[in-house]
C-alpha cells in the first residue's frame, strides 16, 4: 500500500526501544501496562467526573453560571492545548520522567481543587490538572508501545489501554454521582490523591526510562505556537456553548487559534529540529488514523453528555440513577476494546474501524428515535450498547494504526497527536451538536422539546460517523506494518 514501508534505520540516537518481535518480554511488562492504563483512566475520568457535582460546587462556592462552565472548560482547554508539547517532551526528556511529572502535577492539582474555598481557586486547580493530564496522557501510550513488541501482544495491550480510557470516560458520571451523594463534591477531585500517589509509587519502581533523542532540544517557538494555537482554538470552541458561533467572543479566539496554528506550521517547515515533523503526515497510517479519530471522537464523545441530559431532564432520573443507567454502555465499550485485538488479527484494522463505526452509527440512528416517554430498555439500554460497542471496536485499531506508523523517536509525539485528535474532535463535536440541539429546542424546557433537540444531535452524530466510515474506506491503509516517514 502507498505510504507503507518497512522501518528503516535513522540517525537518531536509539531509544530503549521496542524489543524485536519474538523476543521474550521482561517480567515487568504488564506492570508497565497497568501503570499506563491507570494514568490514562485518571486523565479521562476527570473530563466528566465533575459533571454531576456542578450544582453542589455552585452552592458551596457561590459560582456563577459562567464560573461553573469554566470548571469544565479550564481542564479541557489546558488538556488539549498542551498535549503536543507533552508528547514531544516525553520523547526528549524521557517517558518515565514525563509520566511521573505529569501524574504528580495532576495529583497535586486534584488536592488543591478538592480543598478550594473560592471559585477561582477551583478553576485554577482544574487548569493545572489539565496541564498535568497533557503531560501524562501521551506518556501512557508511549510507555506501553515501548514495552510491548509490535504484533498481537501490542494489539492486546493497546486494546486494554483503549478499554480503560473509554471506561474512565464512561464511568465519570457514575463515580461522580456516588461520591457527590455519599460524601461531597470535593471527593470527585480528592479521590485522585490516594490513587495518584499509589500509581506514582508503583511507576517509580516499575518503569524504566527511555529517550527518543538524547541531547535534542525542545523546539520552543513551535511549542509556544502549538500550545497557544490549540488552547486558543479550544477556548473559541467552548465559547460557542454560551455565546453562539457568530459572537465576537467566539470568532476572535477561533480566528486567532487558526492563525497561530498556521504560524506553527510555517515555523515547523523551516526549523531543523521541529516539535512536530510535518513529514509525519506523509505517512498514510498517521494522517488517516488521526483524521478518523477526530471525526469519530466528534460524535462519540457527545453520547454521554446528551444521554445523561435525556435521562435526568426528560425521564427524571437522579444523577446517580443516570450514572447507573449508563453502566451497561460502559461495559460495552470496554468489551469492544478488548475484543478488538482478536478481530484485528482476523479482518484487519481498517475493516474493524469500518465495522465498529457502522455499529455505532446504527446505535446513534436508533437513539435519534427517542421520545419523551421512552422506556429504559429501548430508549437508553439497547442503543447505548450499540453506540459504545462500536466505539470500542473502532478506537483500538485507530490507535494501533497511528502508533505503528511512526519511528520510535516520534512515538510520544504521535501519541500526543492521537489524544489531541480525540480531545479536539470531542470538544468541537460537543459545541456543534449542542448548538443544533439548542436551536431545535428554541429555549423551551418541556420534555418534548428537549427530546427533539437531543434526538437531532444523535441524527447528526450518525451522519458524522458515516462520513468517518467513508474516510476509513478511502484513506486508511489495509495493513498494520511498521512505517516511517520518507526522507
Amino acid at each position: 500500500m502507498t505510504g507503507m514501508v518497512h522501518h528503516a534505520p535513522t540517525d537518531a540516537a536509539p531509544d530503549s526501544e521496542i524489543p524485536p518481535a519474538g523476543t521474550r518480554r521482561p517480567a515487568h511488562t504488564w506492570a508497565v501496562v497497568l501503570a499506563a492504563c491507570a494514568g490514562q483512566f485518571l486523565v479521562v475520568l476527570d473530563v466528566s467526573v465533575v459533571n454531576v457535582a456542578l450544582p453542589s460546587m455552585r452552592a458551596d462556592l457561590g459560582l456563577s453560571g459562567t464560573g461553573l462552565q469554566w470548571v469544565l472548560n479550564a481542564y479541557s482547554i489546558a488538556f488539549a492545548g498542551f498535549m503536543l508539547l507533552g508528547g514531544r517532551a516525553a520523547d526528549i526528556y524521557g517517558r518515565k520522567r514525563a509520566f511521573l511529572v505529569g501524574l504528580a502535577v495532576f495529583t497535586a492539582a486534584s488536592l488543591a481543587g478538592g480543598l478550594a474555598q473560592e471559585g477561582w481557586q477551583l478553576i485554577s486547580a482544574r487548569a493545572v490538572q489539565g496541564l498535568g493530564a497533557a503531560i501524562l496522557a501521551p506518556a501512557t501510550l508511549t510507555l506501553l508501545t515501548s514495552a510491548v513488541p509490535e504484533g498481537p501482544a501490542r494489539a492486546r495491550a493497546i486494546g486494554t489501554w483503549s478499554a480503560v480510557g473509554a471506561g474512565g470516560g464512561a464511568a465519570g458520571g457514575f463515580v461522580g454521582g456516588v461520591l457527590t451523594e455519599s460524601l461531597s463534591w470535593r471527593w470527585t477531585l480528592l479521590i485522585n490523591v490516594p490513587v495518584g500517589a499509589l500509581v506514582l509509587l508503583g511507576a517509580f519502581f516499575c518503569l524504566t526510562e527511555s529517550h527518543a533523542r538524547e541531547g535534542r532540544r525542545l523546539d520552543l517557538p513551535g511549542a509556544v505556537l502549538a500550545t497557544a494555537g490549540l488552547a486558543t482554538l479550544a477556548y473559541g470552541i467552548v465559547q460557542t456553548e454560551a455565546a453562539g458561533w457568530t459572537a465576537t467572543s467566539t470568532l476572535v479566539p477561533l480566528g486567532g487559534g487558526v492563525v497561530l496554528l498556521l504560524l506553527f506550521l510555517l515555523v515547523e517547515s523551516r526549523t531543523r529540529a521541529p516539535l512536530m515533523p510535518l513529514k509525519l503526515f506523509r505517512v498514510r497510517s498517521v494522517s488517516a488514523a488521526n483524521a478518523a479519530m477526530f471525526i469519530n471522537g466528534s460524535a462519540m464523545f457527545c453520547m454521554w453528555f446528551f444521554m445523561t441530559l435525556y435521562a435526568q431532564n426528560v425521564l427524571g432520573y437522579t444523577p446517580l440513577g443516570a450514572g447507573l443507567a449508563l453502566v451497561p454502555s460502559s461495559l460495552a465499550i470496554v468489551t469492544g476494546s478488548k475484543l478488538a485485538p482478536r478481530l484485528m488479527a482476523v479482518i484487519g484494522p481498517r475493516n474493524l474501524v469500518v465495522l465498529g463505526s457502522l455499529i455505532a452509527a446504527t446505535g446513534f440512528a436508533w437513539q435519534s428515535t427517542m421520545t419523551a416517554d421512552g422506556t429504559y430498555v429501548t430508549a437508553i439500554l439497547l442503543p447505548g450498547l450499540l453506540m459504545m460497542l462500536g466505539a470500542g471496536l473502532s478506537t483500538t485499531p485507530l490507535a494501533a494504526l497511528a502508533t505503528s506508523g511512526a519511528a520510535p523517536g516520534d512515538a510520544g509525539l504521535v501519541s500526543g497527536l492521537v489524544n489531541t485528535s480525540r480531545t479536539m474532535g470531542g470538544a468541537l463535536g460537543l459545541a456543534v451538536l449542542s448548538t443544533f440541539a439548542a436551536a431545535r429546542t428554541d429555549g423551551a424546557t418541556d420534555p418534548e422539546s428537549l427530546t427533539a433537540g437531543y434526538a437531532l444531535s444523535f441524527r447528526i452524530g450518525a451522519g458524522v460517523i458515516l462520513a468517518g466510515v467513508l474516510l476509513a474506506l478511502v484513506w486508511l491503509p489495509r495493513g498494520e506494518k511498521r512505517v516511517t516517514p520518507a526522507g
